[in-house]
């Protein structure tokens, strides 16, 4: 019986000969996956007609669950040269570059056109060998650490497609496998709706922490406080003693360093340098700080300076406008063209600049003056300065500040605790998929569990909305 006392192993093993994965039911046999899938079978020709559309998944839109995030539409003329390997249902979809990832995806009922990545290795499995369970198998963390092991290179690991084809897999009868995968997306289907209301209760707590930091910083603390019009439409109204200035009469803007800048015959230093990714919302992640050569000279005009909030320019709408306070944890350190440094002038805390780009009022801001393509946005500094900034006297903007410091320490609280549920239930998720596929566990001794229905297909429903 497993340690947590569910589920029964087999009653007889053996040494599978492979040293990463152990051993493995009696009477299950051990073989090349070359020799039970097919691999890259089907590949769109280079004389398919420019104007063919085409469904193209690349290997950023399938995550490490299995799920399909996104299909994109494209005429082949426009379509990355990537966009080659052609799939039919029950293939498997498996990463070969930044094999980490564990990009690895079934392919259930997809439409005619639909094309994968060259990233993607497609195995078709042999009439021997259960499509879903071979999915489930190059799924098992036994086999995603033997591919990864196998990746060559650093930045951007990869397996090659022939030695992906070598790699040893561990094979049940046929009525086992079907046994094997069934199990697995009952319970996997299980556990997901679980992840899915845990998501749902982050998203709720989110709103609700977005709402109290915008009622507090735009209305106050006192329900019964007299109220003007700001003047604004969308910011609407506000208390009677309050003011509305505009960012650049409250606080300078500063750029910051761009790459690629000619430095020829200065004296050169490297810096520690901010870029987008370090600025998150509420703190600066300091994991992977880069540096950045620029003139000695420089460096006073583009230091930041402790109390100088951080702003990110753009990129995904949710990153136009997410920052910090820098508390000067590096010094000297400079920051990215793409982050704004907001300086305070004298008199006005940064701590109360920083929440206000918080509020729904400066997200609606920000978007409504950013330059907008597709799902991507950036705002200018000059449009940036132009913010209304709503401020109490100072003595009000403490009492806000500590009031919401308490309120929303309680649901990050309560998001960090579901976040960690999510994270041990993908953990067990994994490990329930490695259990039943290397045969730690005996689905067969053990009554199928009653399925919640499985999440459809993202290649199903595309293609019926094709249809329509």
């Amino acid at each position: 019986m497993s340690a947590d006392g569910r589920w029964q192993p087999y009653p007889a093993y053996k040494d599978s000969g492979v040293d990463w994965l152990g051993e493995i039911p009696r009477h299950w046999e051990m073989k090349r996956l070359k020799y039970a899938a097919a691999m890259n079978s089907d590949v769109l020709s280079e004389s398919t007609d420019p104007d063919h559309v085409l469904q193209y998944l690349d290997i950023s839109n399938v995550d490490s669950t299995g799920s399909i995030l996104d299909i994109q539409e494209m005429r082949f003329e426009n379509a990355p040269s990537r966009a080659r390997r052609q799939v039919q249902d029950g293939d498997t979809i498996i990463s070969t570059v930044r094999t980490y990832l564990r990009a690895i995806a079934h392919i259930d009922r997809p439409p005619d056109n639909l094309i994968v990545s060259t990233g993607f290795a497609v195995l078709r499995p042999t009439p021997e060998l259960e499509p879903k369970y071979l999915w489930r198998l190059v799924q098992s963390s036994r086999f995603v650490d033997a591919v990864v092991a196998h990746s060559v290179g650093v930045g951007y690991p990869a397996i090659a497609p022939t030695r992906l084809a070598d790699l040893s897999v561990w094979v049940p009868p046929l009525e086992e496998q079907r046994a094997i995968a069934t199990f697995l997306d009952c319970e996997t289907a299980k556990i997901d709706a679980l992840v899915a209301k845990q998501e749902r209760l982050i998203a709720l707590l989110q709103e609700k922490r977005a709402a109290l930091i915008s009622h507090a910083v735009t209305k106050g603390l006192d329900p019964d406080v007299e109220v003007k019009d700001s003047g604004i439409p969308w910011l609407g109204e506000i208390p009677g003693h309050w003011e509305v200035r505009r960012l650049k009469f409250a606080a300078n803007v500063q750029s910051g360093v761009a790459k690629g800048r000619d430095l020829e015959g200065r004296k050169i230093i490297n810096p520690p340098y901010l870029r987008v990714a370090n600025v998150q919302n509420g703190y600066v992640d300091l994991s992977d700080v880069a540096t950045i050569a620029i003139a000695e000279d420089e460096i006073d005009r583009y230091s930041l300076k402790a109390g100088d909030v951080l702003m990110t320019e753009g990129g995904d709408f949710d990153k136009l406008g997410r920052g910090t306070v820098w508390e000067a944890q590096i010094e000297p350190c400079v920051h990215q063209n793409h982050i704004f440094a907001i300086r305070p002038y004298c008199g006005v805390s940064s701590y109360w600049i920083s929440t206000i780009t918080q509020t729904d009022y400066a997200r609606h801001y920000f978007i409504l003056r950013s330059k907008q393509s597709t799902n991507l946005a950036s705002i200018s500094s000059t449009n940036l300065m132009e913010l209304p900034v709503v401020l109490p006297p100072d003595s009000e903007q403490e009492a806000i500040l500590i009031h919401l410091g308490h309120e929303t320490a309680k649901l990050d609280a309560l998001i960090a605790k579901a976040q960690e549920m999510i994270e041990r239930l993908q953990e067990y998720r994994t490990a329930l998929i490695s259990a039943a596929v290397t045969g730690k566990i005996d689905v067969r001794c053990n009554a199928l569990p009653k399925c919640v229905a499985p999440a459809p297909s993202l290649i199903g429903e595309h293609h019926a909305r094709q249809k329509t």
